[in-house]
């Protein structure tokens, strides 16, 4: 039979990922307060080189994503092609072959395009990078077919580990307070005298003071372990049940690991001072991974001992299938895999166009703060509220102006009471910007200042019905309620005097204020926002509004001054809008 005429679909993929490159590179991320870049890969792989952003591990993530995709690549080209018993059943099975390897391409790198487009619309960079990996995978598997697709399913899936995790703190902390309380109840089972005040651990006789930092929280290690597991079980196992067996001991692995850690610096410091403390810090450090790394592989010892895969047995390692890679190169299908090339630059062109539009119009969101003169920040809060209270100034720090993007709004004060100078009640407002990276929830600066979160419920406080208030949100449309919703924080911190330990209890309040929306948590303003921006086209100025007061003299007491300030100061700063 006469062979048909060759040609390479390797240029029409590489015409696929010059178009998606462009538009990664250019459009490739909308968050801009912290890492000023268009560009998705500066954007990534700036976080590997900075210490701030505690994504080092991802250098080694994507060194072993190469070596696995050598690896892969060339135990598949060492393998030997299975002979068919004549040309035309060889050309029969390459065409059916052919015929269907364009389309799971294109599928991929259009999910890709259309993954990126609302990662983009919801200023989350890490979805468009999962939209870069796949579009990436999308571009191998249209110019190397099938096997290739499966060489490269793996590395690219891998590369996942170095994403960085960005609100570190928020995923670490359930897994960082119970590190430290766990290492407070060991240490005084053992006799060691310890208070805890959120993530720090002190003496009371001041021999030695530590802050579970977020790295300290075992999220790092966590990461980092679990993508070793991960390649541990690829490399050993073929099956998804023996792979996961070598995964599940990561957790509580990285848990014990760092609740050793934070106990044996605690006895170190106890009996040999601050620096048997710091070379316990430093030594366990490493500890974690081989306590950790140490478990992962004898798990996989085990499986490979008492539950071993069949292939393995039956079959000699140099007579082992393996996976035959070699480029598609039919004419008819080079013309299909130029077609894909056809739709796909199509489409990324398109996108970028979109895109542009989308980055650099007009906001269309709204604010449910009352803005000041200059219309960018927060209103400036009351100074005199009656004759029951008077606002003293709270000055926003350097580090909170250095770290959050230039155009965030603050206004706050310290509201003392007239007649009683020790009842004090602290009203912070933030402002984002553009950039939805202005907010975070209250937690994690709480237990990073000293104090322990010791319960939380969800309360409603009531808006005062003026008339002005009333006219202006029957103007925009939106429903008139009474109250609104705001997450209530239990906080304490033991102080140590001489008579022993005082706990010193408080509550905070805290509340995100949207465009048409009261909401009480950090989850729910996520999701709100971002169905907004992807469903809406629009982009809210969302407010953090945290209130912070004494509750030695009972709870009661203290929501009802919370409750008098914001009589006095809701009309000022806030829109009255429905809750949710």
């Amino acid at each position: 039979m006469k062979a048909a005429a060759k040609t390479n679909p390797i240029f029409a993929a590489l015409a696929c990922a010059l178009a998606g490159g462009a538009m990664f590179q250019f459009f490739g991320n909308a968050t801009r307060g912290y890492i000023d870049t268009a560009s998705v890969f500066w954007w990534w792989g700036f976080q590997w080189f900075d210490a701030a952003s505690e994504a080092e591990h991802g250098l080694l993530i994507v060194a072993l994503s190469g070596w696995l995709g050598w690896r892969n690549l060339r135990g598949a080209e060492s393998g030997e092609p299975r002979a068919e018993s004549s040309e035309l059943r060889a050309e029969s099975a390459d065409d059916r072959l052919q015929a269907g390897s364009y389309l799971p391409a294109l599928a991929a790198m259009a999910v890709g395009l259309t993954l990126h487009a609302l990662g983009f619309a919801a200023q989350q960079t890490r979805v468009s990078i999962l939209a870069l990996l796949l579009f990436a995978w999308g571009v191998v598997r249209l110019g190397g077919g099938p096997r290739w697709g499966r060489v490269a399913a793996f590395p690219l899936g891998f590369l996942v580990f170095a994403i960085p995790l960005g609100a570190i703190d928020e995923i670490g902390l359930p897994l960082r307070l119970s590190v430290v309380e766990a290492g407070e109840w060991l240490a005084r089972a053992a006799g060691i005298a310890v208070v805890r005040n959120g993530t720090q651990l002190l003496a009371p006789d001041g021999r030695f003071n530590y802050d579970v930092a977020a790295p300290c929280s075992g999220v790092n290690s966590l990461v980092a372990l679990t993508a070793l597991s991960v390649l541990i079980g690829y490399l050993n196992f073929r099956g998804g049940v023996r792979r996961l067996l070598v995964l599940l001991p990561c957790l509580p692995l990285v848990y014990g690991g760092n609740v050793a850690r934070i106990t044996a610096i605690v006895f170190a410091a106890q009996w040999g001072g601050p620096k048997w403390g710091e070379f316990a810090h430093t030594v366990m450090g490493y500890g974690v991974f081989v306590i950790v790394l140490g478990g992962v592989l004898a798990a996989a010892t085990g499986i490979r001992r008492w539950w071993p895969e069949p292939w393995r047995e039956a079959t000699p390692s140099s007579a082992r299938p393996v996976a035959v890679c070699h480029v598609l190169s039919d004419k008819r299908f080079g013309w299909q895999g130029w077609r894909v090339a056809a739709v796909v630059v199509t489409l990324a062109a398109g996108e970028m166009f979109f895109l542009q539009a989308l980055a650099t119009r007009p906001s269309r969101g709204r604010v449910g703060i009352v803005l000041s003169a200059d219309g960018k920040t927060p209103v400036e809060l009351p100074a005199f509220l009656g004759t029951e209270w008077i606002g003293r100034r709270a000055e926003v720090t350097p580090v909170e102006r250095e770290l959050l993007p230039p155009d965030t709004g603050f206004a706050r004060k310290n509201y003392v009471a007239v007649g009683d100078p020790s009842k004090q009640v602290f009203l912070s407002v933030v402002l984002s910007g553009r950039d939805r990276s202005s907010i975070h929830r209250p937690e994690l600066c709480l237990v990073g200042q000293g104090w322990t979160i010791a319960g939380a419920v969800e309360h409603r406080f009531e808006f005062p019905r003026r008339g002005a208030a009333a006219a202006d949100v029957l103007e925009q449309g939106s429903a008139l309620a009474g109250d609104f919703p705001a997450t209530i924080l239990r906080v304490r911190r033991e102080v140590p005097t001489t008579r022993g330990r005082t706990v010193v209890p408080q509550l905070v309040a805290y509340w995100f204020v949207g465009g048409d929306a009261v909401v009480a948590t950090h989850g729910r303003r996520l999701a709100l926002d971002a169905w907004n921006r992807v469903a809406r086209a629009r982009v809210d100025r969302w407010a953090y509004v945290l209130m912070q007061t004494d509750a030695t003299d009972g709870e009661a007491a203290a929501l009802a001054r919370m409750q008098g300030v914001l009589t006095e100061t809701l009309p000022v700063f806030q829109r009255p809008m429905t809750g949710r």
